[in-house]
């Protein structure tokens, strides 16, 4: 592994200008609760979320501008950005599962930000000493931090954003354009009800005799017609969205059918039960009795299958990268002896680390009070949050590895975060601990580890940036803490709202990653895991790890809805044609590719194909941004009462048609400039 060291950056280590001021943490702040609001909607929708820097950065630039902010302006209030949506992937990963598990029957304000506070300042905390392992003593791309480095560099051209862009450079306006028809799209859908947002059916494929019973033989399909997921889909790529969409098949086209075969497909029977039932099929009792039992088979028993996946994919995950762990852990040890050493050069200096792991060792004071309010459980409160204390570090760790390697979108920290949730959940077994407290409690564990380690690798991407561009990461530690302090003040309310409108574990807010957190919590605690279904999603990760194919994508399309692994395939197959269209246009020649640090601050001769590529990941964010933001708005509008709806029942057709036109831009608008030039 190399050291950076003596990195040359944008802006010199010797050389000071503003960056930690009343505007930039403005900014910030702002950029914590937007971007934290509209991730918390995306996670609970679609069970992932996105990284929240490179809009983080574009819109920063845009705000600053006017007031002439230097680029290290923008670098800090990016920061926030980039500590509101991990705030928010940690919080709606795990704080929902206690609605689902009825630890609790609403989303408490107060107790969410609390949690959501722990858990961010320990993972700043862990992060500093960590900086130096990962981001400076090793040779770790850190991709979307390379990313933000190249836009800022070219957007901004110079120290300042009074700069004239140049010739070559990505602005913000296709993030912009993508952010207004995706938020359109949505308030149509949502608010308007002018079309419909799912497409789905289910038809009979004959009948078959079935243990001495002649039984129906289904096939289900469906799309939902999410620009946002469109967008995943891009970004991720043609690979991962590929492995999304065969758990999808696994689980819905191939297991699902054979249990409706051989079991039969359930009945609504309770009047809430045909209510959704005939909503499902928008007004064809029928269809919709047919989907809404298609549906019990996936939620009670084909989801364990994912569980199982996701247990043995986060298991692996972490095996694979156990020496980079031990390295990561002697970089640090390192890095803290040569942190307390002064050092004058402004770009080397961080926080002090006695201050930081004085901080570290009294964060188990709070931690203990908290489990204790929580769940009115003494003794092993403290031993569980001494507990919770080495565990964030381990999981700040491996994210922050594991971000710097693949970026923030592409980390599997659910995986870290199951595979931490079933090791205290046996560990609260093995005390006793098995009732309604005992799975608050390892709830509440689990979601700051959560929140730490997203805030970990999330953050060191965005260090990894302040890095290249010469920004000092003291004051870029502070800037996080802001952002922490931020969207915990209001995360909370945003889950009630959510909650409120749409009701968590609802198809219009399925959140697939508290669901699996509630079913490896009862599992172990409640006995009321379905273990055959675990083994046998045990058995295909194997199977999957055998074939050197990767886990958690897999399991992930099996864990969501089948109509949503669609539209990321979709997205995925449209980068697949821009990448060959590259391919074709410019031929196999060695691309400048952004694990090059110097390429990040490059300001001359901006390659056609990198400027595709930029303006195709700022189109596709806006169009995450845009959605997720309606998606927050509507909720207010619910809970407030407004109700715009046009239809009861909407068409079919107009938002297929809509859609399929996102797509169209999608791929004409990063691959414009290259077909006019053919």
């Amino acid at each position: 592994m190399s050291s950076r060291e003596q990195f040359n950056s944008f802006i010199p280590g010797d050389k000071t200008i503003p960056e930690l001021t009343i505007k930039s943490i403005l900014v910030g702040v702002f950029l914590a609760i937007v971007l934290g609001a509209a991730n918390a909607y995306l996670g609970l929708y679609a069970g992932m979320t996105v990284s929240a820097i490179i809009p983080g950065a574009v819109i920063a630039l845009a705000l600053l501008k006017p007031f002439k902010g230097t680029i290290l302006e923008v670098n800090f209030a990016t920061m926030g950005a980039a500590a509101g949506e991990a705030i928010a992937a940690g919080v709606i990963f795990t704080i929902p599962a206690l609605v689902l598990v009825g630890a609790w029957t609403e989303i408490h304000y107060l107790e969410t930000s609390i949690i959501s506070l722990i858990g961010g300042v320990l993972g700043v905390l862990w992060m500093v000493p960590l900086r130096r392992a990962l981001v400076i003593k090793t040779d770790l791309p850190f991709p979307e931090g390379v990313a933000v480095a190249a836009v800022l560099t070219t957007t901004v051209g110079g120290e300042t954003t009074s700069k004239k862009e140049k010739e070559g450079s990505v602005g913000g306006i296709w993030l912009a354009f993508g952010a207004i028809i995706a938020g359109l799209y949505k308030f149509g859908e949502l608010s308007l009800n002018i079309f419909r947002g799912t497409i789905e059916n289910i038809i009979s494929i004959g009948k078959f005799s079935i243990g001495g019973r002649i039984q129906d033989g289904w096939l289900y399909g469906g799309l939902t017609t999410s620009p946002a997921l469109l967008g995943v889909g891009w970004i991720i790529g043609f690979k991962i969205s590929s492995y999304v969409l065969v758990g999808g098949l696994i689980g819905w086209i191939i297991i699902t059918p054979l249990i409706a075969l051989s079991s039969g497909i359930p009945t609504p029977i309770t009047t809430i039960e045909i209510s959704n039932a005939i909503s499902m099929g928008y007004g064809n009792q029928n269809l919709g009795f047919n989907i809404w039992g298609f549906f019990q088979i996936w939620g009670n028993q084909i989801r364990y299958i994912g569980v199982g996946a996701m247990l043995v994919g986060g298991l692996w995950a972490i095996w694979t990268i156990r020496m980079n762990l031990v390295d990561s852990v002697k970089e640090a040890i390192i890095g803290i002896k040569v942190g307390e050493d002064k050092t004058k050069k402004r770009t080397n200096q961080d926080l002090g680390y006695k201050l930081v792991f004085i901080s570290i060792f009294l964060m188990i004071i709070p931690i203990s009070l908290v489990y204790i309010w929580l769940s009115n459980i003494y003794a092993i409160s403290i031993f569980m949050a001494i507990i919770t204390i080495a565990f964030a570090f381990l999981a700040s760790a491996l994210a922050g590895y594991l971000t710097g390697l693949v970026g923030s979108s592409n980390c599997p920290i659910s995986g870290v975060t199951v595979t931490v949730l079933l090791i205290v959940s046996l560990i609260m077994l093995g005390l006793g601990v098995t009732g309604p407290e005992g799975m608050a409690i390892v709830i509440f564990i689990s979601a700051v580890i959560c929140i730490g380690g997203s805030i970990s690798g999330d953050l060191l991407q965005s260090m990894a940036c302040g890095q290249m561009l010469g920004a000092t990461p003291k004051k870029l530690q502070i800037s996080m803490t802001f952002g922490v302090i931020a969207i915990s003040g209001v995360i909370g309310l945003i889950l009630a709202v959510l909650h409120n409108a749409f009701t968590i574990g609802s198809r219009q807010l399925p959140a697939p990653q508290a669901f699996l957190m509630k079913g490896i919590v009862q599992g172990v605690l409640g006995g009321e895991m379905l273990w055959p279904y675990v083994l046998v999603g045990m058995v295909l990760a194997l199977v999957l790890i055998l074939i050197d194919l990767p886990v958690l994508p897999v399991a992930i399309g099996i864990y969501l809805p089948f109509t949503l692994s669609i539209p990321i395939f979709s997205g995925g197959i449209i980068r697949l044609i821009t990448d060959k269209i590259l391919l074709r246009k410019f031929g196999n020649e060695k691309d400048e590719e952004t694990s090059d640090w110097e390429l990040a601050i490059k300001i001359k001769d901006i390659k056609p194909k990198e400027k595709t590529i930029r303006t195709g990941l700022l189109f596709t964010a806006g169009l995450v941004t845009g959605e997720a933001l309606m998606g927050v708005i509507i909720a207010v509008l619910i809970v407030m009462g407004f109700n715009f709806s046009v239809f009861y029942n909407a068409p079919l057709w107009p938002g297929l048609i809509i859609w399929l036109f996102i797509a169209l831009l999608l791929a004409y608008i990063p691959i414009r400039e290259i077909i006019r030039t053919k």
